[in-house]
């Protein structure tokens, strides 16, 4: 899906300083995530239509 070695994380506004929480980055076509407390630990990557697919199913729950 693309080199996530020099792009940027992000995570949620929603997240105080110092919590745990999912880091997510654009890469390519699609979205890299991982665990912002491990954050050289694994990645999961997911194509742009599956992460929006995610975020509305998010929305409606």
């Amino acid at each position: 899906m693309g080199d996530s070695s020099s792009a940027a994380w992000r995570k949620s506004s929603f997240s105080g300083e110092g919590q745990s929480c999912v880091e997510v980055m654009p890469v390519g076509e699609g979205v890299a995530t991982r665990d912002s407390k491990n954050p050289t630990g694994p990645t999961l990557s997911f194509p742009a239509g599956e992460w929006r697919k995610f975020l509305v199913g998010l929305k409606d729950s």
